[in-house]
């Protein structure tokens, strides 16, 4: 399975990696910007999608609202901006940051447990 992590910290990109690894994911995309992630998307469809909300530079939830508009794609946000996510994404999976893996492994089976049913 592919992943798109959409995060400009590299040092947590490499920690969600980690952690989509222990969920059976076997390939990734890290896109540090809005464009990076809208580019490698269309490059390679991900089976999931983690996004971060503030990037340098754009905004994750502009990035995913671009990506899955032609297609549903299961979407867990890895944000320090829970409230931006719950108001203009409300409903999408979630982990605040700061985060050790054992919520994001929870959230991934839970994300792609709803797409699958």
């Amino acid at each position: 399975m592919h992943a798109l992590i959409i995060e400009d910290e590299s040092l947590i990109a490499m920690a969600i990696e980690e952690a989509l690894r222990d969920c059976g994911f076997t390939s990734f995309d890290i896109a540090a910007s809005a464009e990076e992630a809208v580019a490698a998307a269309a490059r390679k469809c991900p089976d999931l999608i983690t996004a971060d909300v503030e990037l340098r530079p754009g905004c994750g939830i502009t990035a995913v609202q671009s990506i899955c508009s032609e297609r549903p794609i299961p979407v867990l946000f890895i944000t320090g901006s829970p409230g931006e996510v719950r108001l203009r994404m409300p409903g999408h999976a979630l982990v605040e940051k700061p985060f050790d893996a054992g919520p994001i492994k929870e959230a991934i089976m839970l994300t792609m447990d709803n797409e699958d049913g």
